[in-house]
């Protein structure tokens, strides 16, 4: 039993590769789905993806439901980009994700992006001009791309909602709600 309003009918993409922080993609996937929203993972290739936790224990597969071919960006409610160093990192240099991002986000549905994610907004220069947040050490790239950097839990500027850690997921996932309600 979920204690979020009932999400029937909302559809939520997450965009990921491999070496995706667990917590960071099952807590909102697990807890949006747990109140009725249909979420789907997608990915630049089709099988599953490695988990891991804190960018150096692997941990758990999670099944991609399509590839990044098969992304429509008009489908999603909205869009989540979950952390973790290695799978930001990647992400952030295709040239696919950054688009699916750019068009999500200019559509006016919420983008929301935790830890190392924020890098994927900045390398499709979507930062310019708004706050937000991230882990730390992305601070400066935030700035250096025109965007207001601050050290709080959950930020949200618009349509597009960031967090720091895993530590923010309570929030960040709350945001998330927020918007898909609103």
């Amino acid at each position: 039993m979920t204690d979020l309003p009932d999400l029937s009918g909302k559809r939520v993409a997450i965009i990921a590769t491999d070496h995706f922080e667990e917590s960071e993609l099952t807590t909102p996937r697990d807890r949006l789905a747990e109140a009725g929203a249909e979420v789907r993972v997608y990915a630049p290739h089709a099988g599953s993806l490695q988990a891991m936790q804190g960018d150096v224990d692997k941990t758990i597969s999670v099944p991609v439901d399509g590839t990044l071919d098969d992304f429509d960006a008009d489908w999603p409610d909205a869009l989540v980009l979950p952390g973790g160093t290695v799978n930001a990192d990647h992400l952030r240099t295709d040239e696919q994700a950054r688009t699916i991002v750019t068009e999500v986000l200019a559509s006016g549905r919420p983008v929301a992006a935790i830890c190392h994610a924020p890098w994927v907004l900045v390398s499709a220069g979507l930062v310019e001009g708004r706050r937000l947040t991230s882990f730390p050490s992305l601070a400066v790239d935030v700035r250096n791309a025109g965007g207001e950097w601050v050290d709080e839990t959950v930020v949200v500027d618009g349509d597009l909602i960031t967090s720091r850690s895993p530590d923010d997921l309570p929030a960040f996932v709350g945001a998330i709600v927020d918007a898909l309600v609103s």
